[in-house]
């Protein structure tokens, strides 16, 4: 059993509640990361209504020389799930049923990352693309409230036409 999908309004405590996560994390993944941690996913995206959970990304060197960061992420309290594991070391906080922090550890420059980035700042960039995302996540979860691969599924042929226009 999982966490049902829930999209909330905007909170103007994510920010911090990510900075303070991230201090957590430099520290505990130190000897992996090569570069900047980054605050990813709808709740990075002010004005964004989202999932109440704080994503982050973790620039590592590649998937094989991060994996013994797995340990050390959940030393942080992560728990670790092969979820997409050709691309990232994914993670959740506290745990899979009650989720606060999802942590994706993702080799730097990887299609992944820059996905990702490019993504996150067309949303910011953009309010009538911002304005749509918040429709369709909203109709989303109403129609997967206990389905989150569906939830995230059906958000693919947005994501991709941002994307591809980004």
């Amino acid at each position: 059993m999982t966490a049902p999908v829930e999209v909330v309004p905007y909170c103007p405590e994510w920010p911090a509640r990510f900075e303070a996560e991230k201090r957590v994390l430099q520290s505990a993944l130190s000897p992996w990361l090569v570069g900047e941690i980054q605050h990813v996913g709808s709740t990075a995206v002010v004005g964004l209504p989202a999932k109440p959970v704080i994503d982050i990304m973790a620039p590592v060197a590649s998937l094989p020389e991060s994996a013994a960061a797995i340990a050390a992420a959940a030393l942080a309290g992560y728990v670790h799930h092969p979820y997409r594991a050709e691309v990232m070391h994914w993670f959740c906080k506290p745990s899979p049923h009650f989720r606060t922090h999802h942590l994706h550890l993702v080799p730097v420059g990887s299609q992944q990352w820059l996905e990702c980035l490019a993504f996150r700042d067309a949303l910011r960039a953009n309010q009538a693309l911002r304005d749509e995302y918040a429709r369709l996540k909203l109709r989303l979860a109403a129609q997967f409230p206990h389905d989150r691969e569906a939830y995230t599924q059906a958000k693919a042929p947005f994501m991709q036409r941002v994307l591809s226009n980004a």
